[in-house]
């Protein structure tokens, strides 16, 4: 089992905050927790309950797997982008859910334990 490196998901974490413009403060409240505790958790200097972490990826809009590991999960449209329009008009809609199964699997694989 890989270990959580709490720096590196404080860092995911004011990441995604930034990215949606969003001071510590601002944030914080969302959460329903102090800027000053939300400080720690993005410089990862103390460890958040499950309660607060689910908060967090609910406020941000964020997955688990995306702020744990680093690894966002593909959306469906971010998948047909890759693909073209195949999926997205019908045409070749096999070969893109074979596609979609496929690249679902690595990005499984790739996160294994």
């Amino acid at each position: 089992m890989r270990e959580l490196e709490y720096g590196k998901i404080g860092l995911r974490i004011r990441q995604a905050r930034k990215a949606k413009g969003w001071s510590q403060g601002e944030m914080a409240q969302i959460c329903g927790i102090s800027m000053s505790f939300l400080g720690h958790i993005e410089r990862g200097t103390r460890v958040m309950s499950m309660d607060t972490f689910a908060a967090i990826c609910e406020a941000l809009g964020a997955k688990a797997d995306e702020l744990l590991w680093g690894v966002p999960e593909p959306t469906e449209a971010s998948l047909s982008g890759m693909w073209g329009q195949a999926g997205a008009n019908g045409a070749g809609n096999d070969n893109y859910m074979i596609y979609t199964k496929i690249m679902k699997s690595v990005a499984e694989i790739m996160n294994g334990p």
